[in-house]
C-alpha cells in the first residue's frame, strides 16, 4: 500500500504532501479541479503513461511480500522517486530505473480502471483469469500447464526446424552443386602447405642457374692451380693443410652445384610457373593455402550434414505427428476443466452482476489449432451483448463483479487498486451498487477512486477533497464534519439543501 505521496510543480498543484489510510481512499471535488491531473502523478510513479508529470513526485509504499527483484535491492518500505528536467526520470530506492521495468515490476500489484478503458476482456486475459480460478483449488491443473506449455514451446522449435528443412530443400540441390565445384576446384590443385616456399626457391634457382654455369666454368681453372700453391706452402714450411681443407670443401661444393644444375636442367619451367599460378589463385580467394584446406575439410563436413537432412526430416515429421496428437488430448483435458470452472464463475457471478444491475454474463468458447495456452479462444456474452458492444460502464462495473469473485478468502492484501470516475453516469441503484462493489474490494486493495457519487463517498476511509482556487489546486483531508458536507455538495450542488445534509448524515450513518 502507498503510505505516501509528495509532489511539487503538477500543472495547477504547486506542493501536495498527503499521507494515506488502508482501504478505500476517495478524491471528490468539482470538475477541472485537479482529480483526475492528480491520479496521474500516482499512476506515473508506477510507469504508466500519463499525459502530465511533477517536476518531482515521491511515493513511500510497502514492498509487496511478493515483489522481488534480481537487479534491485528493495526495502519492506520502498520509496519510488520521478523527476522532471529536460526527460522524466525514475528512481526505486536512490537506484536508476528505467520506466519500462518499473512497470514490468509492479504491473502485478497495482491495477488501473478507467470510465473509458474498456480492455480486459481479451481472449488471454480472461483465460488466465479462469486458470489462476482452478489452480487456487486444484494444484495439478498447474503442473498440467506447466506440462503443456514447455511441450509446446518444444513442438514449435521443431516445427521451426522442419520449416527450415523444407525452405532449404529447394535451394539445397543448387547449392551442393556449389560446394561440390568448390571442393573439386581445390582438390584438382591439390595444394600442400609449404609448397609455393619451396617452388618460389626453385623458380629463383632457374632464373639464376646459367649465370652459376657461366661462373663454374671461369671458377674451376682455381683447381689447375692447387699442386704450385701447396708447393709455396712446403717451400716456407707452413702447413698446407688449412688450403688443401678450403680447396676440399670449395670441390664438393662446386660439384653440389654442379648436380643442382644438373637437376635443374630436367626441371620443366613452364609446370613450376603454371603451379604457382594456381597456388597464387587460391590464395587471393582464401587468404592462404592453410585457409583454402580449412575451407574445404569445413565443405566437405557441411555436405556430410546435407546427407543426414533427409533423415532428420524423417524424424521430424515422426516426432511432431505423435506430439500434435499428445498435445491436443492435453489441451482439451485442460480446456474441459476450464470450460467447468467457466460454469462455476458464471454462478458465482449471477448475484454480484444482479446487484450491479446487469444481466447474467456467460463465457463462450471457441477450438482453434493449438496454441501456447492451449486451443482455447475465450469471449463473453453479457446477456445478448458481446463484449465488443458494451459501454465503458459495463465493461468496468463486469470487472468489478470479476474482481470481487476472486477475491482470497483470507483477505490478503493483494495490491493497489486506482479507479478514474468508475461510478460516473450511472443511476442511484447501480452507484449503491459499485460502491458496495468497491467497499468489499478495498478488504483487499488499497483503493484510490475519483468519485462524482454520494455512496462511494460515504463508504471511504479516507475521503480527500481538491479544490481549485483560480489557477492553483488544492487538496484537504477531511474530517467527519467536512465529509458530510461534501457528500452534501454533491447531492445538491454548491448550496446543499437541509435535506442533502440528513442525507449524506445517513449515508455516513451518522
Amino acid at each position: 500500500m502507498i503510505n505516501r505521496l509528495y509532489l511539487k510543480d503538477l500543472v495547477t498543484f504547486k506542493e501536495v504532501e498527503l499521507e494515506f489510510e488502508k482501504g478505500l481512499i476517495v478524491f471528490t471535488g468539482p470538475s477541472g479541479a485537479g482529480k483526475s491531473v492528480l491520479i496521474s502523478a500516482i499512476l506515473s510513479s508506477f510507469g504508466y503513461t500519463t499525459q502530465s508529470s511533477a517536476s518531482l513526485c515521491e511515493v513511500l509504499l510497502n514492498r509487496p511480500k511478493s515483489l522481488n527483484s534480481e537487479i534491485f535491492e528493495l526495502e519492506d518500505e520502498t520509496t519510488i522517486k520521478t523527476l522532471k528536467k529536460e526527460k522524466l526520470r525514475y528512481f526505486i530506492d536512490n537506484q536508476s530505473i528505467s520506466k519500462k521495468v518499473l512497470k514490468e515490476i509492479y504491473l502485478p500489484f497495482v491495477q488501473y480502471l478507467s470510465v473509458r478503458d474498456s480492455s480486459g476482456f481479451e481472449s488471454e486475459t480472461l483465460i488466465n483469469l479462469i486458470d489462476s480460478k482452478i489452480i487456487s483449488k486444484n494444484k495439478t491443473y498447474k503442473k498440467l500447464l506447466k506440462e503443456y506449455k514447455k511441450r509446446y514451446i518444444n513442438y514449435k522449435l521443431k516445427l521451426d526446424q522442419l520449416k527450415k528443412i523444407k525452405n532449404d530443400e529447394s535451394e539445397l540441390t543448387q547449392k551442393i552443386e556449389f560446394i561440390n565445384f568448390e571442393i573439386d576446384k581445390i582438390n584438382s590443385i591439390n595444394p600442400k602447405v609449404g609448397e609455393e616456399e619451396e617452388l618460389l626457391k626453385v623458380k629463383q634457382q632457374l632464373s639464376r642457374i646459367d649465370k652459376v654455369k657461366d661462373a663454374l666454368n671461369i671458377a674451376n681453372e682455381i683447381f689447375a692451380s692447387e699442386s704450385s700453391v701447396e708447393e709455396v706452402y712446403r717451400l716456407l714450411d707452413k702447413s698446407v693443410t688449412p688450403f688443401s681443407d678450403m680447396m676440399n670443401q670449395l670441390r664438393a661444393d662446386f660439384e653440389e652445384t654442379e648436380s643442382l644444375a644438373d637437376e635443374l636442367a630436367e626441371v620443366n619451367v613452364e609446370e613450376v610457373l603454371n603451379r604457382l599460378s594456381d597456388l597464387t589463385t587460391l590464395k587471393n580467394r582464401y587468404g592462404s593455402i592453410e585457409e583454402a584446406l580449412k575451407y574445404r575439410d569445413a565443405k566437405v563436413d557441411e555436405l556430410n550434414s546435407y546427407s543426414n537432412i533427409e533423415q532428420d526430416k524423417s524424424l521430424l515429421e515422426s516426432f511432431l505427428k505423435i506430439e500434435i496428437s499428445e498435445l491436443n488430448i492435453i489441451a482439451l483435458r485442460i480446456s474441459n476443466s476450464r470450460r467447468k470452472e467457466a460454469k462455476d464463475l458464471e454462478n458465482n457471478l449471477k448475484e454480484y452482476l444482479e446487484t450491479l444491475k446487469l444481466p447474467n454474463i456467460e463465457f463462450l468458447f471457441n477450438s482453434n489449432q493449438i496454441m501456447e495456452s492451449g486451443i482455447d479462444v475465450v469471449d463473453v456474452m453479457l446477456g445478448t451483448s458481446k463484449a465488443n458492444t458494451l459501454s465503458g460502464g459495463e465493461f468496468n462495473r463486469i470487472r468489478l463483479a470479476l474482481m470481487a469473485v476472486t477475491l482470497p478468502k483470507d483477505e490478503t492484501l493483494q495490491g493497489i487498486l486506482i479507479l478514474d470516475e468508475i461510478d460516473a453516469n450511472v443511476s442511484g441503484d447501480e452507484s449503491i451498487a459499485i460502491a458496495n462493489m468497491i467497499a468489499k474490494l478495498s478488504k483487499v486493495y488499497q483503493v484510490f477512486a475519483i468519485s462524482h457519487q454520494p455512496h462511494l463517498s460515504a463508504k471511504a476511509e479516507q475521503h480527500i477533497v481538491i479544490n481549485k482556487d483560480g489557477k492553483n489546486s488544492t487538496v484537504l483531508v477531511l474530517n467527519d464534519e467536512q465529509r458530510v458536507a461534501e457528500i452534501a455538495r454533491i447531492i445538491a450542488g454548491e448550496n446543499p439543501t437541509t435535506q442533502a445534509l440528513e442525507f449524506a448524515k445517513k449515508l455516513r450513518a451518522i
